[in-house]
């Protein structure tokens, strides 16, 4: 592996590690009050769109920090709707 690709898993790897306290922290407290649906929306198709960009130029770094980053900030959107969901239905 050259060094450009390993400086991109570096790269990547940090900021996918990112998300994680904010999935912890969504899924213990089962609240995703002051999260931003219209921030996180667009987030996710930004982060789709570059998943796609890695594929069409075989770019390892790029897809899967963004495969790994679509799947936290979709937990997170997820678990935010669904919680939402629970406390108007309670």
């Amino acid at each position: 592996m050259d060094t450009i690709n390993i400086l991109g898993l570096v790269a990547g790897t940090c900021t996918t590690v990112a998300f994680i306290p904010q999935v912890l922290q969504v899924w213990r407290t089962r609240s995703a009050q002051d999260i931003s649906i219209g921030m996180y929306s667009v987030f996710i198709v930004g982060v789709a769109l570059w998943l796609v960009y890695g594929l069409v130029v075989n770019s390892m770094p790029v897809v899967v920090s963004n495969l790994v980053t679509l799947l936290l900030a979709s937990a997170v959107l997820g678990m935010k709707m669904w919680f939402e969901n629970r406390q108007k239905n309670a």
